[in-house]
């Protein structure tokens, strides 16, 4: 059984939106921040949004402040990405992270050496 699952990826033209969900297995695979990393062809990983468990707090990218949002359903062992506006440079395949800790500290909550598991990602292509 996987740890993480990330679902909702696919096509989308510029300018429409997208939401992608990731469900942990367990309690014990969400129990602390989780967040969603990226990753587009020829670069590296990069941070997108972490949320704390009790989802007082949100964290993004600045590439992508005021077009996605980050949620979570505690009683679902799920978090969420509400992509809105997308454009062609949101590319990549969509990783779901998640923490051991609860970190309400910006710079650690976007490392992603701060996070345990991870999913296999799921591939979000925009198109121009």
């Amino acid at each position: 059984q996987v740890q993480l699952a990330e679902s909702g990826g696919g096509l989308v033209q510029a300018g429409h939106s997208l939401g992608l969900s990731c469900t942990a297995s367990s309690r014990a695979f969400s129990r602390g921040s989780m967040a969603w990393f990226r990753q587009a062809p020829g670069k590296e990983r990069e941070f997108v949004a972490s949320i704390p468990r009790n989802g007082d707090a949100t964290y993004y990218a600045d590439s992508v402040k005021g077009r996605f949002t980050i949620s979570r359903d505690n009683a679902k062992n799920t978090i969420f990405l509400q992509m809105n506006d997308l454009r062609p440079e949101d590319t990549a395949v969509y990783y779901c992270a998640s923490a051991n800790t609860i970190y309400y500290d910006g710079h650690l909550a976007s490392q992603e050496q701060t996070y345990f598991y991870w999913g296999q990602g799921t591939q979000v292509t925009v198109s121009s």
